[in-house]
């Protein structure tokens, strides 16, 4: 008998209908003996409806203490139909809000952080044989304040109940059947992975993958927590996420190339080099609470130095505005941009025991004609920013570079 948590997002519960499946799913692993603890988000949808009625009713600023009230009803709703489902085919159930379990968070509201789990009630009710249905995405402060945890926050409370409870395995049900080396959309030939490691995943997840949230993953990375990403409605054994690396250094170099359209490059030129001009010019972004991503500078030969970063797509005017002030205060020669750019990454642990996998990757593109305008590299990935127009043409290049797309990838 094992003891699982399996997560079910919004698209999944959906309509009353995907509830019923669900329940059907859960109902056929309680039959198989196991022990069943699962989270559901709210129905797909909801979560945005119940932002825009808070707006209308207070101008577009609502109160953040109200708005976790309001936000955390969505999720009420689901563990009710899903319990009343999973009874109605027998199966014993009970419900539970964030605030029922106890899930203890900060008092960050709309962002808060789970600090402790109180997990008497849910050992209580697996001990006497029922299902237990959380609701996912919410907690409580240590003032009795209802708390919502933002964004991939259903994702985050079903790695931190695996964590508590110790569970054998999170499942997290989504509508992809695992994690791919890429995009299928863009590489039809893209595989799924059967394994892949926390810190790959981590990776993916940071440079552009959407498959989970960066923040269930470190959590479950931290507590050891082993994830498996499932297709809701498709069987599958879907893709394990775990901490052992051994197998995967005898697996192909990379693991995957993940891809993010949403980049602008700004470059402030001929900026006096002397000590401490780095600050001074990210010093007022990271004020004005803008993330910098990949950054380059060059040195001059008149005692100069070009600076150049990227930033989100979305925070590119703001940025530019910041860095047009900057230029003015110390003397730049110009201030330009660029928000037809892309970022493209190659991922895998194996790199740690390959040379030239950068110089490999680099000489894919240069096959297609595909200039390189900044680079970054970490021990398990490379990313490189080039014009968004070949960003397709780029990932398709390097899938077939670095043989992800090979029949034998696939392990089915």
């Amino acid at each position: 008998m094992a003891l699982i948590v399996q997560k079910f997002g919004g698209t999944s519960v959906g309509t009353v209908e995907r509830i019923q499946q669900v329940a059907e799913k859960v109902k056929k692993f309680r039959e198989n003996g196991d022990d069943i603890v699962v989270v559901v988000s709210a129905m797909s949808g909801e979560t945005n409806r119940l932002v825009e009625l808070a707006k209308q009713a207070s101008d577009d600023q609502p109160v953040p203490r109200e708005l976790d009230v309001m936000l955390s009803t969505g999720e009420q709703v689901t563990i009710a139909l899903l319990t009343m489902a999973l009874i109605r085919r027998g199966v014993p159930a009970v419900s539970y809000t964030g605030n029922q379990v106890r899930i203890l968070t900060d008092s960050a509201h709309n962002k808060a952080r789970i600090l402790q789990i109180d997990d008497q009630k849910l050992r209580a009710d697996l001990k006497a044989g029922r299902v237990v249905v959380v609701a996912g995405f919410q907690g409580v402060d240590e003032h009795g304040n209802i708390t919502t945890l933002g964004r991939g926050g259903s994702d985050t409370t079903g790695v931190a109940l695996a964590a508590a409870l110790k569970a054998d395995e999170c499942q997290i049900y989504t509508d992809v059947d695992g994690v791919y080396t890429t995009d299928p959309r863009v590489v039809p030939q893209a595989q799924r992975l059967e394994k892949i490691t926390f810190e790959e995943m981590l990776e993916m997840a940071s440079l552009g993958s959407k498959v989970l949230q960066i923040r269930s993953v470190e959590f479950a990375g931290k507590y050891n927590v082993p994830l498996r990403v499932l297709h809701s409605f498709k069987e599958g054994p879907g893709t394990l996420i775990t901490i052992d690396e051994e197998e995967s250094m005898e697996q192909p170099i990379i693991s995957g190339i993940a891809f993010n359209r949403d980049e602008a490059k700004l470059t402030i030129r001929g900026v006096p080099d002397i000590p401490g001009v780095a600050f001074k010019i990210l010093g007022p972004v990271s004020a004005a609470n803008i993330e910098v991503d990949m950054i380059v500078q060059n040195v001059a030969h008149d005692n100069t130095t070009d600076f150049t970063f990227t930033v989100h797509r979305n925070d590119y005017q703001a940025a530019q505005q910041v860095l047009e002030n900057t230029a003015r205060e110390l003397g730049a020669r110009e201030v330009i941009g660029d928000i037809k750019i892309a970022k493209v990454s190659i991922v895998g642990v194996g790199m740690r025991s390959h040379a030239g996998v950068a110089s490999r990757m680099f000489e894919a593109l240069a096959k297609e004609n595909i200039n390189i305008q900044m680079i970054s590299t970490s021990e398990i990935k490379v990313s490189v920013v080039i014009e968004e127009k070949y960003l397709e043409l780029a990932v398709r290049a390097l899938h077939t570079a670095f043989e992800l797309d090979a029949p034998a990838r696939q392990g089915d």
